[in-house]
C-alpha cells in the first residue's frame, strides 16, 4: 500500500476539519455519522482545534485519530479510537461495562474504497488499542447503522462481529445502530 497511516497532529486541525466536512457530504453520511454537515460547518475553529488536540498523541491522550496519507500528502481517510473506561457513560448514555476501545468517524474517500485503506486504518487503531497497558482493553467496538450494509460488510471482513446490542439512531429512533466488536487477541 502506498499510504502512510499515522496519528493526526494537533496543528493539523484545518485538515481534520476539511476531511470531516468531506465525510459529512458523503451520500452515506446520514446513516454513518451522528453529526450533519450543517452542524459541523458551524463549529468555530476552537472546536476543531480542541478535537485535533484531543486526538493527538502529542498530548498524551489515549484516544487517537489516524489518517491515511497518500504519497502526494492528501488524506484518503481516517478513523478515531476512543478509549472508554469501565463505569463511565458512553455517548449513547449507557454505562461502559469494561474498558474498551470504540472506533468512530470511520471514513474513506470514495476513490479509495474497496482497497486496503480501511484495513490499514483499522489495523493501526487496533494496534494502538492492544498496546495500551492501562486500561487494558478487552475489546474494540463500533456501531454501524442497519441501513449501511456496505460498511457492515467491510467491518465483518475486518473481523468485527455483531454483539446483538442495538441502540436507536440519534434523530431517527425507528432506525437501529448495531454494535459490532472484536475481542482482544
Amino acid at each position: 500500500m502506498d499510504h502512510v497511516i499515522r496519528p493526526v497532529r494537533t496543528e493539523e486541525w484545518p485538515r481534520t476539519r476539511e476531511l470531516r466536512l468531506d465525510a459529512l457530504r458523503d451520500p452515506a453520511a446520514p446513516v454513518a455519522f451522528l453529526e450533519t454537515y450543517e452542524q459541523a460547518v458551524e463549529h468555530p475553529d476552537a472546536v476543531w482545534r480542541e478535537r485535533a488536540a484531543g486526538f493527538s498523541t502529542r498530548h498524551g491522550t489515549r484516544s487517537v485519530q489516524f489518517v491515511a496519507e497518500a504519497p502526494d500528502g492528501s488524506w484518503s481517510g481516517s478513523v478515531a479510537l476512543l478509549v472508554e473506561e469501565a463505569g463511565r457513560e458512553d455517548f449513547f448514555g449507557a454505562t461502559v461495562e469494561r474498558a474498551q476501545g470504540h472506533l468512530v468517524g470511520v471514513f474513506v474517500r470514495p476513490e479509495h474504497r474497496g482497497g486496503r485503506v480501511i484495513a490499514a486504518l483499522v489495523a493501526a487503531a487496533l494496534d494502538r488499542a492492544w498496546a495500551l497497558e492501562e486500561p487494558r482493553l478487552a475489546r474494540v467496538r463500533l456501531y454501524v447503522n442497519e441501513g449501511n450494509p456496505r460498511a457492515a460488510a467491510a467491518y465483518r471482513k475486518l473481523g468485527f462481529v455483531p454483539t446483538g446490542v442495538t441502540v436507536p439512531m440519534a434523530g431517527d429512533p425507528s432506525a437501529q445502530e448495531l454494535e459490532c466488536a472484536i475481542a482482544r487477541p
